[in-house]
């Protein structure tokens, strides 16, 4: 049996859309899904280093955020990435329990990829210490990016390192 392929979940606010950012090559957007204003800070050079970043190490893109399908629209087209699948991360508000922002994604992301090996590009500082809570999941990293700077090379190299160690020795 091929084992799955593994995955690079990809947040959008925090990861892609910085609060700022002092790197250079950032452009600004405003949007409008739904007819709500988001203001979008994107560096076109994250999409490209993802794609090789995926390509190198065998991985498929995925889109792990609240943005959920509509990243395939406001943002993937400004990065230059395709439409890509996306974790089915359900709106907070219908949660009965309480919970924070990071343990609710934990636990969507949980339920959706299984024993799936991955790498999640995530801001929120409490998203692994409720993946550690999750049961029956596989092998992952979660590579914390600060929310005020977003995504840099140091982040895909974390990631990068750790797939190459993941790779069985032959």
């Amino acid at each position: 049996m091929q084992p799955p392929t593994p995955l690079i979940l990809v947040d959008v606010d925090g990861v892609l859309n910085p609060a700022r950012s002092e790197a250079g090559g950032y452009r600004r957007y405003w949007v409008f899904p739904h007819g709500v204003a988001h203001r979008l800070l994107l560096n076109p050079r994250h999409g490209p280093m993802l794609t090789e970043l995926a390509g190198a190490v065998g991985a498929e893109l995925v889109w792990a955020s609240y943005w959920r399908h509509r990243a395939n629209t406001w943002i993937a087209p400004r990065i230059g990435l395709p439409p890509l699948r996306f974790v089915p991360i359900r709106a907070r508000w219908r949660v009965v329990a309480r919970s924070s922002l990071g343990e609710w994604k934990a636990r969507c992301v949980a339920d959706w990829i299984g024993q799936t090996p991955f790498v999640w590009l995530e801001d929120e500082p409490g998203v692994p210490r409720h993946l550690a809570q999750q049961p029956g999941l596989g092998r992952h990293l979660v590579v914390t990016v600060d929310p005020a700077t977003g995504l840099t090379h140091h982040h895909i190299a974390q990631a990068r390192m750790w797939f190459d160690a993941s790779r069985p020795k032959s």
